[in-house]
């Protein structure tokens, strides 16, 4: 799948824990970036990079995730060169601590980071330079959010994160979530600020929805996030 001008873009599946990864890439150098990867779909990722003859830089983590273990730290064994990044405020090992504003460049392209907490403490956004595109992790999914009754929850930071950091970019951007447990593979800001049937909502309205949800924790909760805390490497 290919996305705007001089940028090659795959999005990818990992049907255990419904994850989405992406990969971004500058046509012509073949700097590459690798949004939110698994570790059970790793030899998959590696292959098609290899495949491309991309130049894997970066592999971010949108945030520190609960469901399933980021492929970051062993695929930095296996890449030469490649760092990781992830929020300073997830609590999570990295070689870059993420902020709001920094960059992270591919080629002559680079993704913005929006600091966007409410599922966790640690979630961003990323921002295509031409806004063009975002990828929005756990915060907003498609028709739907990032649930926040655990690892730092909190439905009032999520609301205000959504609607200031992701729903002032303009409507026509792609959103690309890091979850969609419907095989939905992309929305975008104006459909979400019309159609979400959470975000549509008043934030009293919003808060109390998100309080009455009654969901089991995930799966692998008690594996994944201690892995994650480290990069995904585990002794």
């Amino acid at each position: 799948m290919a996305s705007n001008a001089g940028i090659t873009f795959r999005q990818l599946f990992e049907s255990e824990s419904s994850t989405y990864t992406y990969l971004l890439a500058d046509a012509q150098t073949k700097e590459a970036v690798l949004i939110d990867p698994v570790l059970e779909t790793i030899d998959r990722d590696l292959k098609l990079i290899e495949e491309l003859g991309l130049d894997l830089k970066v592999a971010v983590n949108t945030h520190c995730h609960a469901d399933h273990i980021t492929s970051t730290g062993l695929m930095k064994k296996r890449v030469v060169g490649l760092q990781s990044a992830i929020s300073k405020f997830s609590g999570a090992a990295a070689d870059i601590q993420l902020s709001e504003g920094d960059h992270i460049t591919f080629g002559k392209h680079r993704l913005t980071v929006r600091e966007t907490p409410g599922h966790t403490d640690g979630c961003v956004t990323l921002v295509l330079g031409d806004q063009s595109m975002a990828f929005t992790g756990d915060a907003l999914l498609i028709r739907g959010c990032g649930r926040t009754d655990f690892q730092q929850g909190s439905a009032e930071k999520l609301y205000e994160s959504i609607h200031q950091k992701i729903f002032t970019l303009p409507e026509s951007c792609l959103l690309y979530p890091a979850h969609d447990y419907k095989g939905r593979t992309v929305s975008t800001v104006g459909e979400e600020r019309r159609f979400n049937p959470r975000l549509t909502k008043s934030l009293q309205e919003f808060v109390s929805i998100m309080n009455n949800l009654n969901l089991s924790l995930p799966k692998k909760m008690a594996v994944s996030v201690p892995a994650n805390l480290v990069c995904g490497i585990q002794d």
